[in-house]
């Protein structure tokens, strides 16, 4: 779906004779919740150069970093209502406006993040695209947030593993699902409590990805972590759907292309971010252990699954349309 944007056609002389001369340049603005630093903040900028070299000025991005235009929840109403014309958002706070986009909360739906980039690109994309084009909140571009994986004193290879422990996870029925449906002890809380809960026993585990695992310390109260990639959500850099349709043919192609360019730079980023913080981890006495064979984890899910598509019959074909891809 989202194909690298020729670098040929951002060029400033190409933009001028693509677009013409005009009266007035319109000026949109960009929600973005990371600061400085981050693979994201780096990618919203370059998207923000992209568009005015490509459009010769007659279009220009604002960003706002670090959230200061307003929460998530907050900043996604206003892209949608057209407030605010782009955001870069985790599709996992999309689920509840669009329930196609819960399709990414499913656990170990993705066998790994190229999977998910596959299935995002494949037909289960468009439809989750178009259902999120209609209320409001275009993706031009997915981005990479990293796989979820569990941490805890010791490593989990098999559902089995999970038996019994007192798992930390975010607050959503799924996701206390999954731990439940593999015989453990989901424990929601707010994740500022979770550095303390592991170093006293509260809970035996959590999960989350490297980056986060290492930024907030808790590789210093666990011992293993354990790459089950059980959620792999990803990002997207979302336009209102109004704004972007009222563009002329050539100006949707150079925003479109422009956050395409963006979208494959910070996956670069975020790749090297993500393996970095890997090394140091490992360099600090986590043992990382693989799982060679997910199925085990998916076969698991089966009570899950067939819940949530009991209560979500037309969320069946997504469904099947990402297992079937390779």
């Amino acid at each position: 779906m989202f194909e690298r944007f020729s670098s040929t056609l951002v060029g400033a002389a190409a933009a001028v004779a693509l677009f013409g001369s005009v009266a007035a340049a319109d000026t949109w603005r960009a929600w973005n919740i990371h600061n400085d630093g981050h693979p994201n903040t780096a990618a919203m900028d370059k998207f923000a150069e992209l568009v005015n070299t490509a459009t010769g000025g007659e279009l220009t991005v604002e960003v706002f970093h670090g959230g200061v235009l307003g929460s998530q929840p907050d900043a996604l109403e206003q892209v949608r209502i057209g407030a605010i014309e782009v955001g870069n958002f985790n599709l996992g706070p999309i689920g509840p406006m669009v329930k196609e986009a819960n399709l990414v909360s499913l656990p170990f739906i993705f066998k790994s993040v190229p999977h998910m980039f596959r299935v995002l690109d494949g037909e289960a994309g468009e439809i989750m695209a178009s259902a999120m084009a209609d209320a409001g909140v275009k993706p031009l571009a997915w981005v990479d947030a990293g796989a979820r994986s569990f941490y805890s004193q010791k490593p989990i290879n098999t559902p089995a593993d999970v038996e019994g422990l007192k798992i930390r996870v975010m607050n959503n029925n799924l996701y206390t699902a999954m731990i439940s449906a593999m015989g453990g002890n989901p424990s929601p809380m707010a994740f500022s409590e979770v550095q303390q809960a592991l170093k006293t026993g509260v809970v035996d585990g959590a999960e989350n990805n490297f980056p986060s695992f290492k930024s907030v310390g808790h590789y210093e109260v666990t011992t293993h972590y354990s790459l089950s990639e059980h959620l792999i959500i990803p990002e997207c850099i979302c336009v209102n759907t109004a704004k972007f349709d009222a563009l002329s043919p050539e100006m949707q192609t150079a925003v479109r292309g422009a956050a395409e360019e963006a979208a494959l730079f910070q996956r670069e980023l975020w790749s090297v971010q993500s393996e970095q913080a890997r090394k140091d981890v490992e360099a600090a006495g986590i043992k990382v252990n693989e799982i060679a064979d997910k199925s085990p984890f998916q076969d698991a899910m089966g009570v899950v699954y067939d819940e949530y598509l009991a209560a979500n019959p037309d969320m069946k074909k997504l469904v099947e349309l990402a297992q079937a891809t390779e």
